[in-house]
């Protein structure tokens, strides 16, 4: 299997290391993990959202945290152990996952969270983007310097 390097990046690009750290956790992480499976979609310009399937999941048992522009879903079952009828259960074939999970997001900066809820199944959480206005484009009026001077001190 072909593994991408990334230590060029780190020696010709000043002050993109975090940006390069990104790419090598992304290419470094277990491709088997893909429990819960999940829809990334853009729902409208600078709007996002997350959909994960979580059957079998109550809303009590699903955490979601944002720390540090990382989104972390978590799914932790109550324990098997205190479920006598769980127990009981004798399966032919089992194909639902009923496992615990955690699921991390790398979110941009200037990404939000707007909210999250829970449909037949589907964990739904809406992201936007929310840019500041100093970094917003501006316009440049063109005219003579003492026009541009006016504008700045104001």
């Amino acid at each position: 299997m072909k593994t991408l390097d990334f230590t060029p990046l780190y020696r010709s690009f000043i002050g993109f290391d975090h940006l390069a750290n990104l790419m090598d956790t992304a290419a470094r992480s277990d491709k088997s993990a893909g429990y819960p499976p999940y829809n990334i979609e853009l729902t409208a310009e600078d709007k996002y959202r997350i959909t994960l399937a979580v059957a079998g999941f109550a809303e009590d048992e699903l955490e979601i945290n944002l720390e540090n522009n990382t989104l972390t879903v978590t799914g932790k079952r109550a324990d098997k152990a205190d479920n006598a009828e769980e127990n009981d259960k004798r399966f032919i074939y089992k194909g639902i996952s009923e496992r615990n999970f955690e699921r991390k997001f790398q979110l941009s900066d200037h990404i939000k969270v707007s909210g999250a809820e829970m449909d037949r199944g589907l964990l739904h959480i809406d992201l936007y983007r929310e840019v500041p206005e100093a970094l917003k484009p501006k316009s440049i009026p063109i005219g003579n310097k003492q026009k541009s001077e006016l504008l700045e001190n104001k």
